[in-house]
């Protein structure tokens, strides 16, 4: 039988995620979930659901830990699907993972845990129970990774969003994306720190603007429908640990750097309300901070971006921690050559092979892809 997790508020050890375990940071209790006040003990919907969470591209150039979104394919490959389903065998309140598969790339699954305090889904599969106030029903987790890890696309807040999200529709769809959105927190802040810009677009879709850690407020940027905004996402075979890509960030920030840095971030949040595709793009590619002491640590980004730009991308920068690099584009029709480019300069000037998706903007976020009912 899988390990079992009760939803107490134990602390749990680190994620086993691979290149991307740190410290546990704890939550101070103002970013701690509420405590649940449902009672009795909310029934179960179904008896099982399947959710599905996107990619994310955090920090957008000059919106480091505070600004992020989320982006999918079509075919929803692009991101990770959780099937949480009521388990009988299991004590109740408790949550263990029977399944980790990964259709893309099988030999990913073998270096996930199953053990659910040390894996993101269930982490943020108790978080959600806590929140719930379950404590008449186990679940189990069948985890389906679509993205690789240590990518800089949200790979662990995927697993997150999707098993907090599956495991609410579960029992009716209670909590609120806010109540989610911490549900992943708790899972989050196990292996890459206390940062949001992944978890709160892969929960509620769109572009999402951290706007205080303390108290913890989130604003959803709206995006005018009619933009057609695409990203170009090309993935070296190389892998940027979390840990050592937030390590190489300077200590001391000049008082210049600041103000340009900030007026970017500022320009690209206008940017996006006024649905300006080359404001965004331009914004994204004006980091002067994290982008220039990162870039170094990726053999070829220099290239890269440089390639993309040239080939008529809007913008490129570096996609979360990285190695993902990621140009934005309006609408696809260039979207190809682009990605053949930045492809080609990663193994020119940092002999890395890569691999390219073009992903739109997804505006729903987590969402369930298929329920069973109840058993008679």
């Amino acid at each position: 039988m899988a390990a079992a997790t009760t939803a107490s508020p134990a602390t749990a050890p680190p994620s086993s995620f691979p290149s991307t375990t740190r410290p546990i940071l704890r939550l101070s209790r103002k970013f701690k979930l509420p405590a649940a006040s449902l009672s009795p003990d909310p029934s179960p919907a179904f008896q099982s659901v399947t959710a599905f969470a996107p990619a994310t591209v955090a920090n957008l150039g000059p919106g480091f830990d505070f600004l992020g979104c989320a982006v999918a394919d079509a075919s929803l490959s692009l991101g990770d699907t959780v099937t949480a389903t009521l388990d009988p065998s299991l004590p109740p309140g408790t949550v263990a993972i029977s399944a980790v598969t990964s259709p893309s790339r099988p030999h990913l699954a073998a270096r996930l845990s199953r053990d659910p305090l040390r894996n993101c889904a269930g982490i943020a599969a108790a978080a959600a129970l806590r929140a719930l106030g379950v404590r008449s029903h186990a679940v189990s987790l069948a985890l389906a990774k679509g993205l690789p890890l240590g990518s800089g696309l949200g790979s662990s807040a995927a697993s997150a969003a999707a098993a907090a999200k599956a495991v609410d529709a579960l029992f009716g769809s209670l909590l609120s994306p806010h109540d989610l959105v911490l549900a992943g927190l708790e899972s989050e802040k196990a292996v890459s720190g206390f940062h949001a810009d992944n978890i709160a677009p892969a929960i509620q879709g769109g572009f999402v603007l951290v706007r205080s850690y303390d108290p913890f407020t989130l604003v959803q940027l709206p995006c005018p429908p009619a933009l057609r905004l695409c990203f170009v996402l090309v993935t070296p075979d190389f892998e940027a640990p979390t840990a050592k890509m937030r390590a190489a960030l300077p200590k001391k920030i000049d008082i210049g750097h600041h103000v340009r840095n900030s007026s970017q971030a500022a320009a690209l949040v206008a940017a996006v309300l006024q649905g300006d595709a080359a404001g965004i793009g331009s914004a994204m590619s004006s980091d002067g901070i994290v982008e220039p002491t990162r870039a170094p640590l990726i053999p070829g980004m220099v290239a890269v971006k440089a390639a993309a730009l040239e080939a008529g991308a809007l913008g490129c920068t570096i996609s979360g921690a990285g190695p993902t690099a990621v140009a934005v584009i309006e609408g696809e029709e260039n979207g190809e050559e682009i990605a053949r480019r930045m492809v080609d300069a990663f193994w020119s000037a940092g002999k890395l092979k890569a691999t390219a998706t073009i992903a739109q903007l997804d505006r729903a976020g987590a969402r369930v892809i298929s329920t069973s009912r109840l058993l008679e």
